[in-house]
């Protein structure tokens, strides 16, 4: 119960108050009580700290004082349009214009000094409820802000651990919804364990009215968002935040904490780094270690969880939330880098397989940087000539490329060449080249039995695949013009016409 660590007398609050911040007893006298006159006087006596906020997955420094502080926390919302994921933009309300919001460090005792700015842009009010905050609606009262304006507001930071914070105007829901949470933490005075590397990491889901992969800017599904049936489960605001050049690094040897957070905000999350055990443990983001050698931790909406573990071998560490759907189909999957000798008595393996991760594989992180390159030089050409027809198929093609890498790979290869008796080539495949509508069905609606394939037969099956129309026309086009083959392009008005027949 807090109340035992209550001042009992008001007297023994003030005589704190004469005490220099470097003084032991001083930063053990907390929380004060008073009345705002004191609480002036109490904040005039602290030292004053601006907050250093980061942006996910990277983390303040440890706080190495000894002492309260007053920490001043300028906060700023913006409604912003952002990419979601590949050729998909979503217009996220944001803390600090990033999804998750900045990361706040304090120290347990600090008196926190919070503005809260709403841009001039934004189109609504928000407030800010930071789980860390001891207090009705833990600032949320105190934080309304209109667009244009700001708000004050203080608190003294009187549990540690790690808290989310959010969005709590009405209707509470859909502000989180749109990317408005983060994480903050107080630091126990005496410090958290040394560890070599941290890292902030956030799930959240977004409730889109298009599938996973459709493009253009989509808007917020409210049906969707009831019924719990999020088009995306992602890390860190985006399918692909954590993968490839802007995926974590470490080196063997080295120790690493992440702080992880889900900001909801309805699913929980089974959160898992393949390949690695946790150390250590602190569940729902307290500051006892309650469990060793985890696989595998529950951190539930608007929870958190902080996870340690040592690196004994090198390759690329995959995060997953392990309900797999989320990470293989909608974006829960980031990645830690690590680089440094191998350990062939830890393990002897091989690197992760291309097959394995799908479009999250170095890959699919080159055809997306490839499709941005490409973009923008399209755009370029509409500027300065017309004639942009190949430059439009290349852009299918390494859109196509990642659909292909995510739905197709792992049975047909990376060669095209299928499995021997068991897949059937893409690759020369008189059976592809023979009819562009049947290939286009078999993705739509599946295929079951015996085709034979370059004069060979093969009796294996292909479930229908849950692309949209521009993914199979590109996945298609992709194909056909892969691998040798030359088989002619596949349009959106082919997969819409073939997905229409009785």
């Amino acid at each position: 119960m807090k109340s035992s660590r209550l001042l009992p007398l008001r007297a023994l609050t003030l005589a704190a108050l004469s005490l220099s911040p470097l003084t032991p007893a001083f930063a053990e006298n907390s929380p004060v009580v008073g009345t705002d006159a004191e609480k002036a006087a109490f904040a005039a006596s602290l030292p004053v700290e601006q907050a250093v906020l980061t942006a996910a997955p990277h983390v303040p420094p440890p706080i190495t004082r000894k002492f309260p502080a007053r920490v001043v926390v300028n906060l700023e919302v913006r409604e912003v349009v952002k990419k979601l994921a590949d050729g998909v933009d979503y217009t996220f309300w944001t803390f600090g214009g990033e999804v998750p919001g900045l990361f706040i460090r304090v120290r347990e005792g600090d008196l926190v000094e919070f503005h809260l700015h709403n841009h001039p842009s934004s189109k609504l009010p928000h407030n800010i409820d930071l789980h860390a905050v001891t207090g009705p609606g833990g600032g949320a009262s105190s934080s309304f802000t209109a667009p244009g304006h700001s708000s004050t507001f203080s608190f003294q930071a009187l549990n540690p651990g790690l808290y989310v914070y959010h969005c709590a105007t009405a209707p509470v829901p859909i502000h989180v919804a749109n990317g408005m949470y983060g994480l903050i933490l107080v630091e126990p005075r005496e410090g958290l364990r040394p560890v070599n590397r941290e890292y902030y990491v956030m799930q959240g889901e977004f409730y889109t009215s298009g599938k996973f992969g459709e493009e253009g800017l989509q808007n917020f599904d409210t049906e969707k968002a009831v019924d719990e049936r999020p088009p995306y489960v992602v890390f860190n605001g985006s399918v692909g935040s954590l993968v490839g050049d802007k995926a974590p690094v470490a080196k063997v040897g080295e120790s690493v904490r992440l702080y992880v957070g889900n900001g909801g905000p309805n699913l929980i999350s089974s959160f898992h780094v393949i390949g690695e055990i946790f150390d250590r443990v602190y569940t729902e983001g307290g500051t006892r270690a309650n469990q060793d050698n985890v696989q595998t931790t529950l951190v539930p909406a608007g929870g958190s969880a902080m996870v340690e573990f040592f690196l004994e071998a090198p390759g690329t560490y995959i995060l997953v939330d392990h309900s797999l759907f989320r990470a293989f189909n909608k974006g829960a999957l980031g990645m830690l880098k690590v680089e440094g000798p191998k350990n062939p008595i830890v393990y002897s393996g091989k690197e992760v397989d291309e097959v394995y991760l799908g479009q999250q594989s170095d890959a699919g992180s080159q055809a997306s940087q490839r499709e941005a390159v490409l973009v923008a030089k399209k755009e370029e050409a509409i500027a300065a000539n017309p004639k942009i027809a190949a430059i439009s198929q290349e852009i299918r093609m390494e859109r196509g490329k990642k659909t292909y890498l995510s739905s197709c790979f792992a049975c047909h290869g990376q060669d095209g060449k299928g499995i021997p008796a068991v897949f059937p080539p893409l690759a020369a495949s008189d059976y592809l080249k023979a009819d562009k509508d049947r290939a286009i069905r078999v993705i739509l609606k599946g295929l079951t039995g015996p085709v034979t394939v370059n004069g060979k037969t093969y009796n294996s099956a292909m479930p229908p695949q849950d692309l949209t129309d521009d993914q199979v026309a590109d996945v298609l086009t992709y194909v056909n013009n892969s691998w040798g083959n030359t088989f002619g392009t596949v349009t959106v008005e082919d997969v819409k016409r073939v997905r229409g027949e009785k």
